[in-house]
């Protein structure tokens, strides 16, 4: 039996489908023919201006001396690295919040539409003696037809994993809480150290630009003194000798200190080039920490130190993670109930709703589960021994932290005793010079003492503020802020100053949450 296709086999494409196919060319052209495109100069330019003027948004301008106080809350509020890490927590915290969603069920809406070029047309053939049916071949469905559906599908297998998965990621987000809060240590223990460079640099100044004068005056005389035959040219020589190590001394201490005012600038965010002072705090060393017995230190820092509590989270995800893989050996359970439609003519029922249950099992993970269960155990294994080596690096920590406080406390003190006694001596020697009793190398080589005196004490100082900052974030203490972005400076800065003499009286925080 014949039958006629002409119609069909004439028929030909519509403008539709030659759109459509002229689309899908030119995205297989498009995507064969894309090229490496290197950033140009004025997109460079663009983007470090775009970025320089978000790193300088909002920031407050600096009125007056800058305080110990006040620098610390500048670099809490305006730091590039910790908004850097308050972004990595609201990070974790909408992944968190996008996570939850995977627990609900899925209700997916589709919709389509498909047309042939001819009809869809079936032949019969009768099961017994394989003949096909003299009957004519029959057409059971549309050349076009546009389909709807609406499905509701829930599976269990799918709701443990996204349950699993979400209690990972409520712990990925404190374990970022705990990385910025080690971030917060770090930086307030940078500015802390920076600023007394700073002081430091700031009060020996004008003293050292004057020893260099006085000290390159004295060289050019003594210079002048040997040319002329008007002393023992040894005698000449060794009194040269003697300036050129003092002024190398001192320029080496005004190098060290060079640097001091562009470190703070970048630490709290002030213009690199800006001319700021700062002001000289009130030296307090809190000796009182070294009077605390070791072992409720230590119990501080097991509860509060940033960087056990992260591996202590870290272990809960190893955990979470065997329950997910164990999950994945049981047998999946789905429920699916849909609205569906469509418009193809050859239908009778153009309307229909559709429910099911399905159990599904992969046989072979019944091999799988030995390993899966040995990897899995190895993973809480793994984890459970890092939180135990980091909690015996954290008491070790706190006993070199402790060490280090009064070695500093040491130091500073004996620097402080050193720095009073060069003051001292300066005072005699500069009357004398006076009275014409010393010579210029003597009021240099004691202007030079005093300054590096003064300098050891400065610099004893910041090392005392940096062992403090360590034995700090040790034991887990940062100052209590609420929200940087809703707060001012001074705001801010009174937080710190509030925390900073809770440290100086030796108090220590509850342990809670």
């Amino acid at each position: 039996m014949s039958i006629d296709n002409s119609n069909s086999a004439s028929h030909t494409p519509s403008f539709r489908r030659l759109a459509f196919s002229a689309l899908v060319l030119s995205a297989v052209t498009g995507c064969a023919s894309i090229a490496p495109q290197a950033l140009s100069n004025a997109e460079i330019s663009a983007t470090l201006q775009a970025d320089k003027q978000a790193l300088s948004k909002d920031v407050e301008p600096l009125n007056g001396p800058l305080t110990l106080d006040e620098a610390i809350a500048r670099a809490i509020k305006y730091n590039a690295d910790r908004r850097l890490k308050m972004m990595e927590e609201a990070l974790a915290t909408g992944t968190l919040e996008a996570g939850n969603y995977d627990m609900l069920p899925k209700l997916v809406a589709s919709a389509g539409y498909r047309d042939r070029s001819n009809d869809y047309i079936t032949r019969s053939q009768d099961s017994v003696t394989g003949q096909q049916s003299l009957a004519n071949p029959f057409i059971s469905s549309g050349r076009s037809a546009t389909t709807t559906d609406l499905t509701f599908s829930w599976s269990l297998l799918d709701f443990g994993q996204s349950y699993y998965a979400a209690k990972q990621n409520a712990d990925r987000v404190l374990v970022a809480q705990e990385r910025r809060r080690k971030a917060l240590h770090i930086l307030i223990q940078d500015v802390r150290t920076s600023y007394w460079r700073m002081v430091a640099a700031q009060s020996l100044k004008d003293k050292v630009q004057s020893a260099i004068a006085d000290a390159e005056k004295a060289l050019k005389d003594a210079e002048r003194a040997e040319n002329e035959r008007l002393r023992n040219p040894l005698d000449a020589l060794r009194f040269q000798r003697q300036l050129l190590e003092n002024l190398r001394l001192l320029e080496a201490v005004e190098q060290e200190l060079s640097a001091a005012r562009i470190e703070l600038a970048s630490l709290t965010s002030l213009p690199l080039g800006t001319d700021y002072t700062v002001s000289t705090p009130a030296v307090e060393t809190a000796k009182t920490w070294l009077d605390l017995p070791i072992a409720q230190l230590e119990e501080q820092a097991l509860m509060r130190n940033a960087d056990l509590r992260e591996s202590m989270y870290n272990a809960r995800i190893a955990q979470q993670e065997t329950r997910r893989t164990m999950l994945r050996l049981f047998p999946g359970l789905s429920f699916n109930y849909g609205y569906k439609t469509s418009d193809d003519s050859y239908l009778i029922n153009q309307h229909w709703r559709e429910a099911g249950v399905q159990v599904s099992f992969n046989l072979f993970n019944l091999l799988a589960i030995p390993s899966q269960k040995r990897l899995a155990d190895a993973g809480v294994s793994l984890a459970e021994q890092k939180r135990m080596v980091t909690q015996m690096a954290v008491l070790t920590q706190l006993h070199i932290a402790r060490l280090q406080y009064a070695n500093a406390l040491h130091q500073f003190d004996r620097a402080d005793a050193i720095a009073n006694v060069e003051n001292r001596i300066a005072d005699h020697v500069t009357n004398q010079t006076l009275a014409e009793k010393q010579t210029q190398l003597d009021r240099v080589s004691q202007q030079t003492s005093q300054i590096l005196a003064q300098l050891r004490r400065y610099q004893a100082m910041a090392t005392v503020q940096t062992a403090s900052s360590r034995l700090q974030a040790t034991l887990g203490m940062e100052p209590v802020i609420a929200d940087t972005a809703g707060e001012s400076v001074q705001e801010l800065a009174a937080a710190v100053h509030k925390s900073l003499q809770a440290w100086d009286s030796g108090q220590l925080p509850e342990t809670k949450n």
